[in-house]
């Protein structure tokens, strides 16, 4: 869940969190092609308030749920979570069920009917529920959009964590 924020974005985070194109891709760059994926849950379940607005969802309708963690060089770089509506889940799109240990935005970006809509941007507390426990020990900064396949809408939050340093690396 993001929330606005009091903090003024720090240079360094705001190239991050400002950047359109593909976060997997310019993971994958700073770490020297050293990204990998863990899935960390992937279930059907009601989104959060703040997500089912973010996707005009009425009532409380089941979404997938994959909440992952992408690793550069061996460390947890970025929390992920992905929110995509069981409407969204048909047709051609029914692979997004199965990605498995694959990059969502490897997917996303490539489609040539991907659109996105605005980034949000906002600094996570140490006391949010947005965060897995294990996850939540420092205030991080992250940001959210909708992106459309196929005029079909779906969730990404990328929370960056703090084992994060691919600025040094660039």
């Amino acid at each position: 869940m993001l929330s606005k924020s009091d903090y003024q974005v720090p240079p360094f985070w705001r190239d991050w969190l400002a950047d359109r194109g593909s976060l997997t891709q310019r993971l994958s760059a700073a770490s020297d092609r050293d990204l990998s994926v863990k899935v960390i849950n992937q279930q059907l379940e009601v989104p959060r308030l703040s997500e089912r607005q973010a996707l005009s969802l009425g009532g409380r309708k089941l979404a997938m749920i994959r909440e992952v963690i992408l690793y550069g060089v061996g460390q947890p770089w970025v929390y992920a979570r992905s929110v995509v509506p069981m409407t969204t889940l048909t047709g051609r799109l029914r692979k997004l069920r199965h990605l498995d240990n694959r990059p969502l935005g490897a997917l996303l970006f490539k489609d040539p009917s991907m659109t996105r809509g605005p980034v949000q941007i906002a600094c996570f507390k140490s006391n949010t529920k947005a965060l897995p426990k294990a996850l939540d020990n420092e205030p991080v900064w992250g940001r959210r959009s909708v992106f459309r396949l196929d005029a079909k809408p779906l969730l990404v939050t990328e929370v960056f964590l703090t084992g994060f340093n691919a600025g040094l690396r660039e």
